[in-house]
C-alpha cells in the first residue's frame, strides 16, 4: 500500500478508506443492510490486513453501533498509532432539546460518547455531518478549534454542503486563527459530477483534501445497466435515492455505466475497479469511501490502485455525462426534519 497525504496536512492515509456505515447491529440501524459485529469483524480485518489504515464513521450509523463496532475492532487487529480514526456529528443521537446540530453544547456532548464507544482517547479527523443553519458558524468552528487545541481530536473535516459554505468556513477559521477543515466528504462519481462546478475548485484551490461518499453511485456503477439497481440498498433508500439520481438522467446514466462496461473489459477487469480508477485520476480525491460487505469487493477496491486510465479512458467514461438536480437544493432544515422523523420511528423504548 502506498500512503498519500490527506490534502496539504502531513497526515498519511491510504487512498481507499472503508466506510463503516454498514457495520452496526442490524436492530439499531438498516435491518436490510446493517452487518453484525462478527461480520463486520471479518471485513474489517481484512481491511487492515490489505494495508488500509483509513476507516470512517459516524455517530448516526445505527445509532453508535457502528462506532462501537469498529472501535474494538480496530483495537484487536491494528496499531492506534497507525490507524486514522474518522467520525462524524450532526445529527440526532436521541429525542429532545440539544439532540442534534452543531452547538457547542452538542459537539462536546457527543465528541465524549464517540470517544467512549471508539475507546480511544482521541479522533484523527472530526467531521461535521453537514451544516446547521440552526447554530452561529462561529459557534461551531470556535467549539471544535476547542477539540483541537484540547487534544481531543486531531484535525477537523466537514461533509456535503454548498461551496459558498465551506468557503465562509474557511475563511474564519483563517481570520480567527482557528485549526481549518483539511478534508470535505463529499457526494462524487462518474453519475454525479456536480461538485466540479463550484465545490472541487475551491478544494484544489484551498489544499483540500476530498473523501468520497458513494463512488460506485449506490453500486450503479459496478454492474450492467439491467443490474444496475439490484442492490439492498438502492431497493430500500426510497426517496432519499431519488434525490441523488433523477430519472431525468436515465438515458446519460445508462450511457455512461456502458461506458463503464466497456472500458473495464478493455482492460480485463471489473467495472467497479474503473469507478474507482477514475476517481483516483482526480486530484483533489485522497480516497473513496467503500462500504464493504464482502471481502472480494475490499480487494478490488485495493486492486483498482494499480490501473492506470488512458486519456481516452477517461474520455469515454466523461463523454455523455448530463447535469442533474442538486441534491443539496434541498433545504438542510428539510433533511434534519425527515432524518428527526426516522429517528422516532426507531428510538428503542427507554
Amino acid at each position: 500500500m502506498q500512503y498519500i497525504k490527506l490534502g496539504r496536512t502531513g497526515l498519511d492515509v491510504s487512498p481507499i478508506a472503508i466506510g463503516a456505515m454498514t457495520y452496526g447491529d442490524p436492530q439499531r440501524g438498516h435491518p436490510a443492510w446493517s452487518l453484525g459485529e462478527e461480520e463486520s469483524r471479518v471485513l474489517i480485518k481484512h481491511a487492515v490486513e490489505a494495508g488500509i489504515n483509513f476507516f470512517d464513521t459516524a455517530n448516526l450509523y445505527s445509532f453508535g453501533s457502528s462506532e462501537e463496532i469498529l472501535g474494538r475492532a480496530l483495537r484487536d487487529f491494528a496499531n492506534r498509532d497507525d490507524v486514522v480514526i474518522a467520525t462524524k456529528l450532526r445529527h440526532p443521537m436521541r429525542s429532545g432539546p440539544n439532540s442534534a446540530g452543531l452547538s457547542r453544547k452538542a459537539i462536546m456532548t457527543e465528541v465524549e460518547h464517540s470517544l467512549r464507544r471508539l475507546g480511544t482517547d482521541y479522533i484523527d479527523l472530526y467531521q461535521i455531518h453537514r451544516n446547521d443553519p440552526a447554530t452561529p458558524l462561529e459557534e461551531t468552528l470556535e467549539a471544535l478549534n476547542d477539540l483541537v487545541r484540547a487534544g481531543k481530536v486531531r484535525y477537523l473535516g466537514a461533509s456535503s454542503m454548498k461551496a459558498w459554505q465551506f468557503a465562509k468556513a474557511l475563511h474564519l477559521q483563517r481570520r480567527n486563527g482557528w485549526a481549518r477543515f483539511v478534508s470535505m466528504q463529499n457526494h462524487y462519481n462518474l453519475l454525479a459530477r456536480e461538485e466540479e462546478r463550484e465545490m472541487i475548485p475551491l478544494c484544489l484551490d484551498e489544499g483540500v483534501g476530498t473523501i468520497v461518499w458513494s463512488p460506485l453511485a449506490r453500486g450503479r456503477l459496478a454492474r450492467s445497466w439491467d443490474q444496475a439497481k439490484a442492490t439492498s440498498r438502492s431497493e430500500t433508500d426510497g426517496w432519499y435515492a431519488d434525490l441523488l439520481y433523477s430519472p431525468l438522467t436515465e438515458t446519460a446514466d445508462r450511457a455512461t455505466i456502458d461506458a463503464v462496461g466497456r472500458v473495464a473489459e478493455e482492460h480485463g477487469v471489473k467495472r467497479a475497479q474503473i469507478a474507482l480508477a477514475w476517481l483516483r485520476s482526480k486530484p483533489v480525491v485522497v480516497a473513496p469511501l467503500v462500504g464493504a460487505n464482502t471481502t472480494q469487493q475490499i480487494d478490488d477496491a485495493v486492486a483498482s490502485l494499480e490501473i492506470e486510465l488512458t486519456d481516452a479512458d477517461i474520455s469515454a467514461l466523461e463523454a455523455h455525462y448530463t447535469p442533474r438536480y442538486d441534491f443539496q437544493g434541498i433545504s438542510d432544515e428539510r433533511e434534519l426534519q425527515a432524518i428527526r422523523a426516522r429517528v422516532a420511528q426507531m428510538m428503542p423504548p427507554n
